[in-house]
């Protein structure tokens, strides 16, 4: 018999499963599993179309207006489902001068990337330790508008960026008996790179979109609170994600209205964050190029970080998210990781279990140029094959019967 993770790590998902609800269990008439027909849901067809409807404001690059225009129809959506207590988080963002030398963000990522060895130059080979090891391709954030071919999508894509009020989407899935806990699902909405970011992220705001679609049918029922999150300015720093933390942390838990039984900011249990999620096409070749089709081993990759103060409950967290895939995702298996970086779930980490899902390791796989499309302009919905997006929909598969496990999900039928 196949057993899904070690002793040890058994030990820590009781740990998080012994703070959960207590599952209601079926009426006689109805013996099916609820989380089962919620996966059943999720549609391969509307998951493109999803990620389709994001690229349609090319690189959704943050401070710019093709980014508002996405955040707005995000919103529109959200509420078309009726997902509840729809509202925009708004802060102000002003970038740090660039460094003296250097020429910003994009251009600290092209020399890290240039480190790991050019594209038309000899990969390097990494070894030792919990280091890369393996063929290593360049990588970096393409500021060449030049690069994009499409020129219609090089002209949507020209609007620089400017400092100021920025705004990212939420909304929330009201929990029956405990509203004042609360576990956080979310994605970053911006992208850069001249091309549609149809990877990065949209594959993962339509992971949470979709999320959202299913739980918000008044047929199901959650005895705690969910909040989806469409973070902005992760490309920046992952200052959307702090912007939330600044304003939310310490009105956790506080009912507002005393005694209404409403909690604007209840507990937070844990955060979930889903950041590239369609492309898991194996290691560079040795001549640097990347293999052209999905590879059958591919799985989901689920992260938390090990150096976290809340390493433990990461850890479970993880765990019970693997103990989903093996259960409801239909066919790629997941694979549980201890370095979790460079994605929204950071800031959170030393406050409360947080774990990422990707197509591959971040800092191991993704970081040494394993995604080609990443920060490309070849980051566009026609790139990806339906192989790619089965990944995308198979991490979906996975939170949800994670989150209907740790919320205490149930229909009732009207």
């Amino acid at each position: 018999m196949r057993v899904p993770c070690s002793i040890w790590a058994t030990s820590l998902v009781a740990v998080i499963a012994s703070s959960l609800p207590a599952q209601t269990a079926p009426a006689a008439a109805d013996s099916t599993d609820p989380i089962k027909s919620m996966v059943a849901q999720l549609d391969l067809e509307r998951y493109k179309a999803t990620i389709k409807g994001l690229t349609q404001f090319g690189d959704r690059r943050q401070g710019t207006d093709r980014n508002q225009a996405a955040v707005e129809w995000i919103e529109k959506q959200l509420k078309s489902y009726g997902c509840a207590d729809v509202e925009r988080l708004t802060y102000d963002f002003q970038p740090p001068a660039p460094r003296a030398g250097g020429a910003g963000a994009a251009g600290a990522a092209g020399r890290a990337g240039g480190a790991a060895g050019g594209r038309g130059g000899a990969p390097l080979v990494a070894q030792g330790g919990g280091r890369p090891r393996g063929v290593r391709t360049r990588t970096g954030v393409n500021s060449d508008s030049l690069a994009q071919t499409d020129p219609k999508l090089r002209a949507l894509n020209a609007q620089p960026t400017t400092p100021g009020k920025r705004q990212e989407v939420v909304c929330t899935k009201v929990g029956s008996t405990h509203p004042e806990e609360m576990y956080i699902v979310g994605a970053h909405m911006d992208g850069h790179g001249w091309g549609e970011a149809a990877n990065d992220d949209g594959s993962g705001t339509a992971i949470v979109m979709e999320l959202a679609r299913i739980f918000s049918n008044p047929e199901v029922r959650t005895e705690r609170t969910i909040r989806f999150a469409l973070w902005n300015n992760e490309e920046t720093g992952l200052n959307g994600a702090r912007a939330y933390i600044d304003q939310r942390q310490a009105l956790q838990g506080k009912e507002s209205p005393a005694g209404s039984g409403k909690y604007p900011e209840p507990k937070w249990l844990g955060m979930i964050q889903h950041d590239m999620m369609l492309f898991d096409h194996g290691m560079p070749n040795p001549d640097g190029t990347i293999p052209k089709e999905q590879r059958p081993e591919a799985d989901v990759n689920v992260e938390f970080q090990v150096a976290s103060k809340m390493a433990s409950g990461s850890q479970a967290l993880a765990w019970v998210l693997h103990a989903s895939n093996e259960k409801y995702a239909t066919d790629y298996p997941a694979s549980v990781g201890s370095h979790m970086t460079n994605t929204d779930s950071g800031p959170f980490q030393d406050i409360v279990p947080s774990v990422s899902l990707r197509e591959n390791e971040r800092g191991a796989q993704i970081g040494n140029g394993w995604d080609p499309h990443w920060h490309q302009v070849t980051d566009m919905f026609s790139t990806f094959s339906d192989k790619d997006f089965r990944l995308g929909l198979n991490a979906a598969q996975t939170t949800l019967g994670a989150l209907g496990q740790l919320t205490g999900v149930t229909i009732v039928k009207k």
